[in-house]
């Protein structure tokens, strides 16, 4: 079983779609896949919720107010645990789920306030014991770029200074906010220009199998 945390300080960033896509391309490839939906706001959960007559649903826990009835609730099997933690958390409130996680995703905007506010993020987060091992991998996600402006540029080679990698670069498309108020993803369809953006996720995902 492996548990990914997705987690951001900083709201807006895209965290609930990049977590449930994760889980949607895992459940898809027939993996048994668990959401921990960590934020209040409940929008995971509701995705779930859409996606439950699917073949390829996925099973929301709620881990928005107890950690540990969270992980009690984890049915025998899973083969994949997706968290989607709360927004504005630093690296102490997530101490539960880092002791928990294989690899933490962290994504961020490219745009200079979006990348200063997750620097005190960084930082708290290199404060917990196994990052600092090295035991827990952390990847930043560059997400809705723009790759065709300079500001989109600028960002990823600012990222590219930080001390994780960058796992994947996402562009910018309308296509997420929809599909996840349906209970989709970009991996429930097969179009020519959804695979574009599939293409997108293919280093992320070759990161994870390594975490």
């Amino acid at each position: 079983m492996k548990t990914v945390l997705v987690a951001s300080s900083k709201g807006g960033v895209g965290k609930t779609t990049i977590a449930t896509h994760l889980a949607a391309q895992s459940a898809l490839s027939g993996q048994g896949t668990v959401l921990i939906d960590a934020d209040p706001q409940g929008s995971s959960t509701r995705w779930c919720e859409r996606r439950a007559s699917l073949d390829s649903a996925v099973l929301p826990i709620d881990g928005s107010s107890r950690h540990k009835t969270a992980w009690k609730s984890v049915p025998d099997g899973a083969d994949r645990i997706v968290i989607d933690a709360p927004a504005g958390a630093m690296g102490d409130s997530l101490a539960t789920w880092l002791e928990h996680a294989d690899a933490l995703v962290v994504p961020i905007l490219p745009s200079a306030l979006d990348i200063e506010a997750t620097v005190p993020f960084l930082n708290s987060l290199s404060r917990h014991p196994r990052i600092r091992r090295g035991d827990l991998r952390v990847g930043l996600v560059g997400n809705k770029l723009k790759p065709w402006t300079n500001a989109s540029r600028q960002a990823l080679d600012l990222l590219g200074q930080w001390p994780y990698p960058v796992v994947a670069q996402l562009r910018d498309s309308q296509a997420y906010v929809m599909l996840v108020g349906l209970g989709k993803s970009l991996f429930d369809y097969h179009s020519a220009q959804v695979r574009e953006h599939q293409d997108d996720w293919k280093p992320l995902l070759r990161w994870l199998k390594k975490a």
